[in-house]
Formats: structure tokens, C-alpha cells, sequence
């Protein structure tokens, strides 16, 4: 996902801005509901409308959305997840095994993928996150997730709505 500007978003079809707003979260819903509010004044009014579409979402929406975000440390399918995780590419094997072993934990104890605002991040300290994080109770952990899953919307559509160079 390449920086466009909040002026060129403005100016997309709707079908455009789906796409891109598609990028940032694969919920449809969270898009929509996102767009319902185009055009943007600024993009403070753009960020504040997708902060509070995400914290309103039902459970199984935000579900949805995690069908976006490939585990930590395995192959990224999207150009933004290879980038959050750019750093975990070059741990050593070892760390590697223990975080996909920490992931398949998580999921069996969750139910869903460990998500991580993992953007400038080692493998070792999503690591010890992960560990951390295998401690809380559901619902802690739940409202955890939410919390990191608004961190990587926002730094994606920060990157998006960037002027572009």
C-alpha cells in the first residue's frame, strides 16, 4: 500500500477507497461503516471515524478482520504484514521455532491468531510479548487484541494517507 494523500483518497470511487480501506482491515463492515462518513475534512476525522467503527465492531467482525494478519513469523501474504514483521525475518532459527510453538499455543488457548502491533519490532520481543500475553484471561487478553489491532489500523492508514513523495 503506496502513501496517496487524503486529497487523492478523497477523489477515488468508493470502490477505490474500499479497496484500500480493505488493505488496512479485512473486515467489509469496518470499511463501510468507515466510508459512510467520506469525505474526510482532514485526516484526523478519518482516523478518529475508523478508531471508533473498530471499538464499536461486534466480536465477530473483529474476528473477521484478524483473517488479515498472518501469524507472527510466518510468511506474511500482504505487502503491509511483511513490512510490520520485517524484523522477525532475520531471527535465528531457534526463535523462530519457539514463536510458531507460542503461536499454535495461543490459538488453542484463544482461539484466534496472536496479533501484535509488530511494526519496528525484534522476533525476540514479539516473543516475550507472546509469553506475556499467554497469561491474561480472555477477556483481558480479547480487549488486548482489539487495542493492537487500532495500533495497526492506524499506522496503516497513517502510511496511506501520507502525502506521497
Amino acid at each position: 500500500m503506496k502513501a496517496i494523500g487524503l486529497a487523492n483518497f478523497n477523489s477515488l470511487s468508493e470502490r477505490g477507497q474500499m479497496h484500500l480501506l480493505f488493505e488496512v482491515c479485512s473486515s467489509t463492515i469496518w470499511a463501510r461503516r468507515v466510508l459512510a462518513a467520506a469525505p474526510f475534512r482532514d485526516t484526523h476525522a478519518l482516523y478518529d471515524r475508523a478508531d471508533r467503527i473498530l471499538a464499536e465492531l461486534p466480536d465477530a467482525e473483529i474476528d473477521a478482520a484478524l483473517d488479515g494478519h498472518p501469524r507472527i513469523g510466518a510468511r506474511a501474504d500482504n505487502p503491509s504484514s511483511a513490512r510490520e514483521q520485517a524484523r522477525v525475518a532475520d531471527a535465528d532459527d531457534s526463535v523462530k521455532a519457539t514463536l510458531a510453538q507460542k503461536n499454535r499455543e495461543y490459538e488453542q488457548r484463544f482461539g484466534y491468531v496472536y496479533l501484535v502491533c509488530a511494526s519496528g519490532r525484534s522476533a525476540e520481543e514479539l516473543l516475550d510479548i507472546l509469553t506475556d500475553r499467554l497469561a491474561n484471561d480472555p477477556d483481558t487478553e480479547r480487549r488486548v487484541m482489539r487495542n493492537e489491532l487500532a495500533k495497526i489500523n492506524r499506522l496503516r492508514l497513517e502510511r496511506l494517507l501520507s502525502e506521497p513523495t
